[in-house]
């Protein structure tokens, strides 16, 4: 599907009481047409993988075209450089948790993981962990202790209280405790060491996670992992 069919697909689609709802979530009305994720993923099937023109859709500036453009995307071919200019550009969470998708499957996704989660930037930062929860569900072949740099990172993080960084440190930390019985204690162990520090943050993040990864329906789920 050529990249002006797309765009004309998108403006057909928008919905400006949709985004009038968005801003209540914290969304930019700027460049956001009010578009669902399904109807974009429904979109996105259509168009099938096609990396240039995610690139071009990226470059559009439309809030949907870039999370169109997250799902399009190849994550063999989306170079560092390219990750980059995007992470950077980020300014909503909904369009940082979508590409933080396609970023997970990266090949340097960890080392792009190590980077963004010293940040600075609130999404930058966010997208280091959305895409620790996404590999905690989606790399199925990961030993555990692939995950142990991951907590370190957790623990280091959970004193940022801005919001949108808070909880995907929480998020981040939630995800890998759900995989097996064995990360569901290292887990809880760090989010009790988190639960010590001063800070409001770090306070808030291990009492949800130890809230959730104590569930008995959660242990009971993880029984024979």
């Amino acid at each position: 599907m050529s990249y002006l069919r797309v765009i004309a697909r998108l403006k057909k689609m928008a919905n400006a009481r949709n985004v009038a709802g968005m801003a209540r979530f914290g969304i930019s009305p700027k460049g956001t047409l009010g578009i669902s994720i399904t109807n974009l993923r429904r979109l996105a099937r259509e168009i099938g993988r096609d990396h240039g023109l995610a690139l071009r859709l990226w470059k559009s500036g439309f809030h949907e075209a870039r999370i169109l453009a997250g799902f399009v995307a190849d994550p063999a071919q989306l170079t560092p450089a390219q990750a980059e200019r995007w992470v950077n550009d980020f300014d909503s969470w909904d369009v940082c948790d979508q590409v933080a998708a396609v970023f997970e499957q990266m090949p340097c996704a960890r080392k792009k993981i190590r980077q963004w989660a010293a940040s600075d930037r609130e999404f930058v930062k966010r997208a280091a962990f959305a895409m620790i929860a996404g590999l905690a569900v989606h790399d199925k072949a990961a030993g555990d202790g692939r995950y142990e740099p991951f907590l370190r990172l957790i623990k280091r993080g959970s004193t940022d209280g801005r919001n949108f960084v808070k909880k995907a440190v929480n998020w981040a930390l939630r995800g890998i405790g759900k995989r097996n019985r064995r990360l569901n204690r290292r887990a809880i162990a760090v989010a009790k060491e988190i639960a010590r520090i001063d800070s409001t943050a770090a306070r808030w993040i291990a009492a949800d996670a130890l809230r959730e990864l104590r569930n008995p329906a959660i242990r009971l789920r993880l029984q024979g992992r």
